[in-house]
């Protein structure tokens, strides 16, 4: 049951439009085009707002309108656009041609919204999960280690290290130097004692 229109204060009707008023309309706009549209129903002998006049043309009444499901291009096209302009439905509207901005709205808030939310989040975890890896990656090779035969120390710590071995060893050289009563305790007697002394215990 279609409600029957009614007027405001100002006299201006309001709810479903006629199949008059439609005719009017668009005998009116083909004729003179859509100059003003507040000053166009005045002209056009319609009790109607401006606003009303424009979005009945706009969203009904126009000949290019295209009506039916969105392509996979035209979806394709607004996802595109509404990352780049995003809520400008009427700029986005502009690209799209036949579709209105009311229709492309509404097919984005019922539709493409929640598929580009999910593609969103699937994004996202797959760029924290790849920058985890590489931290991990590179606080690994960052780790140096501090012994004093590492490549990575300093040139003062290396030459340190190499002039206490040279000393070292020198000493080692000038205490190895023996004389032949150093081994005086290597008779006879250091052989023979202790296997004398495992028979002996037996």
């Amino acid at each position: 049951m279609v409600r029957t229109p009614s007027c405001d204060k100002s006299g201006l009707r309001k709810g479903t439009w006629t199949p008059e008023e439609d005719r009017k309309l668009i005998a009116y706009v083909t004729r003179y085009g859509s100059w003003n549209w507040r000053q166009l129903p005045k002209f056009a002998g319609l009790a109607r707002c401006g606003k009303s006049c424009r979005l009945r043309w706009m969203n009904y009444l126009r000949p290019n309108l295209k009506r039916g499901n969105f392509t996979q291009e035209e979806e394709a096209c607004i996802i595109k656009l509404h990352s780049k302009l995003g809520n400008r439905w009427s700029a986005i509207a502009a690209e799209l041609p036949g579709r209105t901005d009311n229709e492309i709205k509404n097919h984005w808030h019922t539709t493409l919204k929640k598929r580009f939310q999910t593609n969103e989040e699937e994004s996202e975890t797959a760029t924290k999960s790849k920058p985890k890896e590489t931290t991990q990656i590179s606080a690994e090779s960052n780790t140096t280690t501090t012994s004093p035969l590492s490549p990575l120390s300093s040139s003062s710590e290396f030459s340190s290290i190499t002039s206490w071995d040279q000393s070292h060893n020198n000493n080692n050289k000038n205490n190895m130097v023996l004389e032949d009563d150093d081994f005086a305790f290597l008779d006879g007697s250091f052989w023979t004692e202790p296997y004398l002394a495992e028979i002996l215990y037996e």
